[in-house]
C-alpha cells in the first residue's frame, strides 16, 4: 500500500523534508509509518499526527492511499 508522509513547521526543519511516500505491505499505524519515515529519529513528545486531515492517536491504522501528517505542538502567547 502507498502512504504519502507531510511533515509541517520545525518538524520540516528538523527532519529536512517536507514530504516522504512510502510503500507498506500489510496493515500499519501512524506510529509504524513515523518509524519507518525515519529509522533513526525518535518521534518528539507532543507531536500531533493526521490521516485525511482528521487528528488520530499513533496506533490509529492507515490503509492504502492514505495521508499521514504530523505536527509540532503549537505554542502562542
Amino acid at each position: 500500500m502507498s502512504i504519502k508522509v507531510r511533515y509541517f513547521a520545525s518538524l520540516k526543519e528538523s527532519i529536512g523534508r517536507s514530504e516522504d511516500d512510502l510503500e507498506f505491505a500489510g496493515l500499519a499505524t501512524v506510529g509504524d509509518v513515523w518509524r519507518s519515515a525515519n529509522p533513526n529519529k525518535a518521534l518528539p513528545d507532543n507531536v500531533l499526527a493526521a490521516v485525511n486531515m482528521d487528528y488520530v492517536e499513533l496506533d490509529g491504522a492507515v490503509k492504502d492511499g492514505d495521508e499521514v501528517a504530523f505536527f509540532p505542538p503549537v505554542t502562542g502567547g
